[in-house]
């Protein structure tokens, strides 16, 4: 009899002691589901916008989210908002344009980025030309290293009279790239070791935008435009919005 009810407890502890286990297991698996579900959730669902300063960032961003022209000042930190295109809720976040703070901010969101759009004052490009091509250059090859995303090269303030076209700014970025492409591997140590080696495009030929490996395009707007709240100063960005989601 006694070693019928030993034989009894003993089966019982090694029950309770399976049981405890599975429960262990089951918190465990519902903790890695949770984050996994959360991280999926915030992932890959922002629109960052980027640039130099002045090129109509954040007066871009407040026509995405209000459909209006506001008067702004240079950003010192992100603006963000949300918008619904095709039934899927978008971040839009502005970046700052500083170049003390904008690997910052794209640091911050890099990770959640579903597509980037990067700002060009189309009026002074020709002036800015070096800065613009070069900070294109490294976000190029930060985003062709870590995770490959849409980008949109937006030229702004066409409304003004001396602006260039996409066509013309594309040809000029390409040929200026061309050149700082050749001494950039050592520069881009500084911003992120993953960069170091990359080179963009093809070696033996002058580079293309058409030989990335990523999808980059190029359009035009006017949302710099204060006598006009139109969808239509910033049609070809919302046409790209819709393709992406």
């Amino acid at each position: 009899m006694e070693k019928l009810v030993k034989a009894i407890n003993e089966n019982n502890f090694e029950f309770q002691f399976i049981g405890i286990i599975v429960a262990v297991f089951c918190v465990i698996l519902t903790l890695v589901l949770v984050t996994l579900w959360r991280r999926r959730k915030s992932a890959g669902n922002s629109i960052l916008i980027t640039g130099l300063s002045d090129a109509g960032k954040t007066i871009l961003f407040s026509r995405l989210l209000n459909s209006k022209f506001i008067s702004t000042y240079t950003s010192v930190k992100e603006n963000t908002g949300n918008i619904y295109i095709n039934n899927h809720s978008l971040r839009i976040v502005d970046i700052p344009g500083h170049e003390r703070l904008r690997y910052k901010y794209f640091d911050k969101y890099k990770s959640s980025a579903r597509a980037l759009v990067y700002v060009i004052d189309a009026v002074t490009l020709q002036k800015d030309i070096r800065d613009v091509a070069e900070f294109l250059y490294s976000l190029l090859s930060i985003i062709s290293i870590q995770r490959h995303i849409p980008i949109l090269v937006l030229c702004n303030k066409q409304d003004q009279t001396m602006a260039k076209g996409c066509g013309v700014i594309k040809t000029l970025l390409e040929k200026e790239i061309n050149l700082l492409r050749l001494t950039k591997s050592s520069q881009l140590e500084a911003i992120d070791d993953s960069s170091s080696n990359t080179f963009l495009g093809k070696n033996g030929v002058d580079f293309e935008f058409n030989h990335l490996n990523m999808n980059v395009q190029f359009a035009e707007s006017s949302a710099y435009n204060k006598d006009s709240d139109s969808i239509a100063d910033i049609e070809e960005l919302s046409v790209w919005l819709k393709k992406i989601v």
